[in-house]
């Protein structure tokens, strides 16, 4: 078995070297795994380089190399041992939804053969463990919770495009750094987004208000009305506000939701779906609630006339001199009672 696994790691290392030069540096392992279909990320390639490159030169000779994949392959076959139930030597999809229930995470028979597909190379709807090495290979998740996280992040594992609960972050991702680039990334594609259909938005708001019998409004009727009115420019009238307000939302419930889940879970590691519910629904709550002056905000600012307001500013001082604070939490009821039963909906349906 010994000289088996030094015969493959030798030819593994043959084909990642690519200029024979003995070593094997990041361009080539990532050419290699770009050819073998394969997409890591920076970190992961920094983590195989990390826990095999002992002389730091950036580089693996074969020794770092064949020890690198030797103490690999030690974690991988305790994962896939603890997923192997019934010990005969594969993983089969019911193997995987039970573990993954053992660990608070349910799916069905549907979902873990999808899961099984992306590793199973010989068509037989089980995984053996040489399926497992080599698709784990040069992927740096060895433990069962890292394993799972990347299914669910991979297009593998479908969890359901839930706003109202935020992902779960492992310690290693909280370490790392990895939670606020996925926080900034979420900010500005919501920017983006909104701000490409911020037309659109305004126009819902003008419609919803204006439209009455003696002013039936239409899009095409609308969209000429804000043209008119105030040229191209009018047309992304609030949406500065409601860029701006996607980045303190998206912190404060993120942040609260990690809060409200210790307070509830009594497994810190297997968070129940009715924990992750009650803390989803009362993060999204916090964030409405700190943030919801910016939605008025937003709302009459995207219903302005032209020259009413010079700016968020000048709105603001206009609201607190014509009608007071509590201006900025008016529809705060309605708002925060359909928050909050709206992330269990949305996990509870989507299940």
């Amino acid at each position: 078995a010994e000289s088996d696994a030094e015969r493959r790691y030798s030819e593994l290392f043959a084909k990642l070297d690519a200029n024979q030069d003995g070593r094997v540096d990041v361009s080539e392992l990532r050419a290699a795994l770009r050819a073998q279909g394969l997409q890591l990320d920076r970190e992961a390639q920094q983590k195989i380089f990390h826990s095999g490159d002992h002389d730091s030169d950036e580089q693996l000779d074969f020794g770092e190399f064949t020890n690198y994949l030797r103490s690999h392959e030690k974690k991988l076959k305790l994962a896939f041992k603890s997923l192997d139930k019934n010990n005969d030597g594969r993983i089969d999809a019911a193997e995987i939804v039970e573990s993954l229930k053992s660990l608070g995470i349910s799916i069905n028979l549907q979902k873990a053969e999808k899961i099984l597909q992306s590793m199973d190379a010989d068509g037989t709807m089980t995984v053996d463990w040489n399926e497992w090495r080599d698709h784990f290979m040069f992927n740096p998740a060895t433990s069962i919770q890292e394993i799972i996280h990347f299914w669910k992040h991979s297009t593998v594992l479908d969890i359901g495009d839930s706003l109202a609960i935020p992902d779960e972050f492992t310690e290693e991702e909280k370490k790392s750094g990895m939670w606020w680039k996925q926080l900034i990334s979420g900010g500005m594609a919501g920017a983006v987004s909104r701000t490409g259909t911020a037309p659109l938005d305004r126009l819902k708001v003008l419609m919803q208000v204006h439209s009455c019998k003696s002013n039936q409004m239409n899009m095409y009727g609308g969209f000429k009305q804000m043209l008119k009115e105030g040229g191209v420019l009018s047309l992304w009238r609030g949406n500065g506000m409601n860029v701006v307000k996607i980045a303190p939302e998206t912190a404060i419930k993120f942040m609260a939701y990690e809060q409200y889940k210790k307070l509830f879970a009594r497994d810190k590691q297997n968070v129940a779906t009715h924990e992750r519910f009650l803390a989803g629904s009362l993060a999204g709550a916090t964030a409405q609630t700190s943030i919801y002056p910016m939605e008025v905000m937003k709302t009459r600012m995207a219903l302005r006339k032209t020259g009413q307001y010079s700016g968020i500013s000048d709105c603001a001082k206009k609201i607190i001199k014509r009608e007071g604070i509590i201006a900025f939490y008016k529809g705060y009821i309605p708002n925060i009672l359909g928050i909050i039963p709206y992330a269990g909906i949305d996990l509870a349906v989507y299940e």
